[in-house]
């Protein structure tokens, strides 16, 4: 008899632990599924809540308002904290740049593509493609209007705030990232310099040089103009989230578009690059050892601008930090002043300054002429 008294009280005891086990995996069951993310459509509203945002900012940072950018993020949360500050280095840096160029910028307006849309919670998290125009004119030259594009990938978090959202956390590639915390150039010289200067009426191109910047607009990416649809070409494996995709952009453009045959030491086949190929660097070093391209100038901003005026489309810039070149351009056109503007990967880079983004004295150009 207590043998089975005590067998039954372990039965209850087994039933109650059993009870508790259940209850408490149904509350965390339940607790999740409120928490899950999920995968939305994205429709008209989601598109014009997004645009809004980045109108707001756009003319926050053409206008220099720190109201309105105070009012777009939550700097409760450190992420959002940290993406407001970005932002006001960013508006710091353009308008410097602006004032050593002798321009004054008039619009800045963006694409949007909303390429996710996730919840959870009460938090929206966006992937998102941003094709962003930027208008300027020459203090000297107010009657006709420059632009140039920079496309960027944003992973962006956001919270309902009233009747409209806040930034809370933001991550993209900034192709201004390198000057935001760097020295400022400026020097009345550069600037009456860069005023004096006359657009080049034409510059006669050879029909590889030409077919070299029309593959270069086709394939920049987020920033190149919408009827090309912002992709890069598929046909090559893109590099960015393996150190970069700007050489293997660059040689692309020579060999796609400049028609350069390929060889042993600079080849992409099997849906790989060589080192002379995809390495910054290296990709240098070959053109101007092979004789394919020769040195222009190099050296510091101040010590190159005079001859970057002699670059034609189809050229290249290369930067160099510390030493190592870490970067390439390839020259697409000059703007009503002449200053040569670039096309590029990592940022994507459509006709953009050859400088923007780049203003370090520490920072080394190499302005490069390609043999065609």
């Amino acid at each position: 008899m207590i043998i089975i008294m005590s067998f039954r009280k372990n039965i209850v005891i087994l039933m109650l632990i059993l009870s508790l086990f259940l209850i408490s995996a149904f509350g965390v069951l339940i607790w999740h599924l409120e928490e899950a993310s999920y995968t939305l459509e994205v429709d008209d509203t989601i598109n014009e809540m997004i645009q809004q945002i980045f109108t707001q900012r756009n003319e926050a940072l053409l206008e220099r308002k720190t109201d309105v950018l105070d009012g777009l993020y939550n700097k409760n949360v450190t992420y959002g904290r940290w993406a407001y500050e970005h932002a006001l280095k960013k508006m710091k840096y353009l308008h410097s740049w602006s004032e050593k160029q002798g321009v004054r910028f008039v619009t800045i307006n963006s694409h949007i593509k909303v390429r996710q849309l996730n919840k959870k919670g009460d938090r929206l998290t966006l992937i998102l493609l941003v094709s962003t125009e930027y208008q300027y004119l020459y203090e000297n030259l107010i009657d006709i209007k420059d632009s140039f594009r920079i496309g960027t990938y944003h992973s962006l978090d956001l919270i309902p705030e009233g009747e409209g959202w806040l930034i809370t956390r933001e991550w993209y590639t900034d192709p201004f990232a390198d000057s935001l915390n760097q020295d400022e150039i400026k020097d009345r010289e550069i600037k009456d310099l860069i005023l004096s200067e006359e657009y080049k009426q034409s510059f006669e191109l050879l029909e590889r040089r030409i077919d070299a910047v029309k593959y270069a607009d086709k394939f920049c990416g987020a920033a190149s103009l919408p009827e090309y649809g912002f992709t890069y070409n598929s046909k090559y494996r893109n590099y960015n989230n393996l150190g970069g995709d700007c050489a293997n952009f660059a040689s692309q453009i020579l060999y796609e578009g400049g028609k350069f045959r390929k060889n042993g030491t600079w080849n992409y086949e099997r849906g790989a690059g060589s080192k002379a190929w995809v390495n910054a660097a290296a990709f240098n070093s070959y053109m101007l050892y092979s004789n394919r391209a020769s040195l222009i100038s190099r050296g510091t901003y101040e010590q190159v601008l005079k001859s970057s005026y002699k670059l034609l489309p189809g050229d290249y810039v290369a930067y160099e930090r510390k030493g190592k070149v870490v970067h390439i351009s390839v020259v697409t056109d000059v703007d009503s002043k002449g200053y040569a503007l670039v096309n590029s990967h990592n940022s994507d880079r459509y006709r953009v300054p050859w400088d923007l983004g780049w203003s370090d004295r520490g920072i080394r150009f190499w302005l490069v002429r390609v043999h065609y």
